[in-house]
């Protein structure tokens, strides 16, 4: 690399978040890993990064706490991040979470749509717009620097495809999937593109509660690729974004879900 690149990516310290935060570190970029709330999980990340790290001996890994959900910590966590690296090149926001408890949308309750609006689609408006503000009040670094930054939102196929059983998921992830067009239009004239991955069914924690549904939904055809994803999956799709890969596309969704989106008859 020419100049330190850095990426902050939210929810990182396991699942998806981990696997992109190892592919960014294989490019050799720094990375701000940052975690709600299980530490020992992100400083494994943090380790695996530099295991990972071709230029292990220059690139940093630094863990974060923050929870996106809340305005000071976003603050807290922009300004840490700021203040480490100077700068950042990157914000993947994948930080996310599941229902606690998987109920029938005519019984789910307002503190569970409450939490996962907040977490999943909240968080992430708030801290891109604090990061895109960062970026506008450097205007001269913004002009000077090459590659320019880029957004990358981390939704899922449950932005379109309805599962009852947990409907505020589905919810939050369609309101996370419309941050990509509205910042693709908004920060477009300043060179910064936004992207969307839209991962399938991905072996993390997350899923681990329903592996044996989705295992035979899977061998019963659900995907025309007939296997789950993997964190893996998705941050090399987001590595070859990071790549600058594709410079005239922006509000792009990139589906990494083995062929679930592709309509059958």
């Amino acid at each position: 690399m020419s100049q330190s690149l850095t990426a902050l990516v939210t929810g990182a310290s396991r699942g998806i978040g981990r696997g992109i935060a190892r592919e960014l570190a294989r490019l050799g970029w720094n990375v701000a890993v940052n975690y709600a709330g299980n530490a020992p999980a992100a400083e494994e990340c943090r380790t695996l990064c530099e295991q990972t790290s071709p230029h292990a001996a220059n690139a940093r890994f630094i863990t974060y706490q923050a929870d996106i959900a809340l305005r000071e910590d976003r603050a807290r966590l922009l300004e840490a991040v700021v203040g480490e690296f100077g700068w950042i090149d990157l914000l993947v926001n994948n930080a996310c979470v599941a229902p606690l408890v998987r109920k029938d949308m005519l019984e789910m309750d307002e503190a569970s749509y409450d939490r996962l609006m907040a977490i999943n689609a909240k968080g992430p408006f708030f801290l891109t717009q604090a990061v895109a503000n960062f970026w506008l009040s450097k205007s001269q670094q913004l002009r000077d620097r090459e590659p320019k930054p880029m957004i990358v939102n981390i939704s899922s196929v449950s932005a379109y495809a309805p599962g009852i059983n947990r409907g505020e998921y589905c919810i939050s992830k369609a309101a996370l999937s419309m941050l990509t067009p509205l910042f693709a239009v908004r920060l477009a004239e300043h060179g910064i593109n936004v992207y969307e991955i839209r991962p399938g069914v991905v072996k993390t924690d997350m899923t681990s509660v329903v592996a044996a549904k989705y295992d035979q939904w899977i061998t019963d055809g659900l995907t025309p690729i007939k296997r789950w994803g993997t964190p893996e999956d998705v941050g090399r799709a987001v590595a070859a974004i990071a790549e600058g890969r594709f410079p005239f596309s922006t509000g792009e969704v990139f589906n990494v879900d083995g062929g679930f989106h592709i309509r059958r008859l």
